[in-house]
């Protein structure tokens, strides 16, 4: 049998278009087609506005650039989020951010971190994040793309949408690069005699058949949930359940979410989107609740459909990796298209990554539950759950020496995992004795020229709204 040639993309929300788009795009001899049913309320990836850095990446590949995905839709710019709240006691202002990009400069050849560790064990030391060019630039209201050679040069940055302009944009890139568009309610889905689906069926009768289905429908998973593939429970580590989104009112564009803690759960103000996360079972709160389950597929790949987005995993918005989670199993997708009929081994190669890749992210958002020290039932009952194996590994090996370990399809990278666990207030026993090489006194010296090297750069730039009217009065001048 020849590769699949025909592949249907069935949803439209965000996850579906970028699909379809991503497809297209970089697999052209392919007929795409999308059957664009409603995304429903409780599909996150569909629905959370921040996003994560890995957007650019994935937007690159399509040849999407910042003018498209940002000025044209009305989206914003964000550095991180800021927690407030979450390490301390309840009534503890405990406020830190997690920015993304390096934190400090290696001195005399020895990393910052295991510097700033031993430096934090042996008395005052400048917060970690006061070492991140994304955090000073948060906490200053400023902003600015990376550039040059300095220390603006490797900041990242992620990206808070404008979903419904968002959404049109990406529509229209399908429709440009060749996406068929396809018609019709989707009123379900006819199983084959081998296995996998026959065809979708539309609502006046009529099917549509392919040699691939992808599932956007969201946690429903309207293909995918026909196949009765098992799923991984989270709850038990994740409890919250309910979720309420709101538009903030207009106003300065936050260069970072604050994300606060609450008795039963937290809630987040940000650039373009607000909310709050709880156990619903805790009682609600004002606006409509949205419910959610934290967990994922064990086989997203199975016969002839993958699931995307929450059809193939689902977990609270906290640290804004919803759609990240969709594009990645996107771009596997893509990586992993068979040459014939899907074999046995590549379908368990896929899921493999996909539910490592899962784990991970359910790990980094577990981090800032299990190393609070906040009193209260809901906190108290999290804090006394023994931990997955792999997060308990994590912060053993981290409480010794500050050492991190290495996973396969890590999402948050070192320096992620450093400034949450930093932040927590989580220490490690000793110093590392590759730190010996450079004097405590030399390094607290080379840590100040950093700081205020910082401070100096980072002073004259523009606020973030200011810099956008900049781009898009550029933008305007071009055309």
């Amino acid at each position: 049998m020849s590769a699949p040639r025909r592949i249907l993309v069935v949803g439209g929300g965000v996850t579906a278009w970028s699909a379809a788009a991503a497809l297209k795009r970089r697999v052209p001899m392919l007929d795409v087609a999308i059957l664009p049913v409603a995304p429903p309320h409780d599909a996150l990836a569909d629905r959370i506005a921040s996003t994560l850095p890995s957007i650019l990446g994935f937007h690159g590949d399509l040849g999407i650039g910042l003018e498209d995905a940002v000025l044209r839709t009305g989206s914003a710019y964000r550095l991180g989020t800021r927690f407030r709240g979450w390490h301390g006691a309840e009534g503890e202002a405990g406020d830190y951010l997690h920015a993304y990009g390096p934190h400090g400069r290696a001195i005399d050849g020895v990393s910052f971190p295991l510097l700033w560790a031993r430096a934090a064990l042996l008395g005052a030391v400048a917060p970690f994040e006061a070492f991140s060019a994304a955090a000073v630039m948060a906490r200053s209201g400023r902003f600015v793309l990376p550039h040059g050679e300095g220390p603006l040069a490797e900041h990242g940055f992620g990206l808070a949408l404008d979903l419904p302009h968002y959404t049109a944009m990406l529509s229209a890139f399908c429709r440009h690069v060749g996406v068929r568009i396809e018609t019709g309610d989707l009123a379900g889905v006819r199983r084959a005699a081998d296995g996998g689906l026959e065809a979708v069926l539309r609502a006046d009768g009529s099917r549509l058949t392919a040699d691939l289905y992808l599932d956007c429908t969201g946690p429903a998973a309207r293909l995918h949930g026909a196949l009765d593939v098992p799923r991984e429970d989270w709850r038990r580590w994740l409890p919250c359940d309910r979720l309420v989104l709101a538009s903030p009112a207009p106003g300065e564009l936050p260069a970072a979410e604050i994300v606060e803690a609450e008795a039963m759960g937290w809630r987040w103000a940000g650039a373009l989107q607000s909310g709050r996360v709880f156990v619903g079972a805790g009682g609600m709160l004002d606006g409509e609740p949205i419910a959610f389950q934290s967990g994922a597929s064990l086989e997203p790949w199975k016969d002839n459909v993958v699931a995307i987005g929450d059809a193939a995993v689902s977990i609270e918005p906290l640290e804004w990796s919803n759609l990240h989670l969709a594009h990645s199993a996107i771009d596997r997708v893509i990586a992993m298209l068979p040459a014939g009929l899907p074999h046995p081994l590549e379908q368990a190669e896929y899921n493999r990554q996909s539910l490592a890749e899962a784990r991970r992210v359910r790990d980094f958002v577990l981090l800032h539950y299990v190393t609070s020290r906040r009193t209260g039932e809901f906190w108290q009952d999290i804090a006394s759950t023994e931990p997955p194996e792999s997060l308990a590994h994590t912060l053993r090996l981290f409480r010794e020496r500050g050492r991190l370990p290495f996973y396969e399809e890590e999402t948050f990278d070192r320096d992620s995992w450093l400034a949450v666990l930093f932040g927590q207030g989580v220490r490690p026993r000793h110093a590392d004795a590759l730190a010996d090489s450079v004097s405590p006194d030399q390094a607290l010296h080379a840590m100040d020229r950093h700081r205020a090297h910082l401070a100096a750069v980072i002073a004259p730039l523009p606020a973030p709204a200011a810099f956008r009217a900049a781009q898009s009065r550029h933008l305007h001048e071009r055309a």
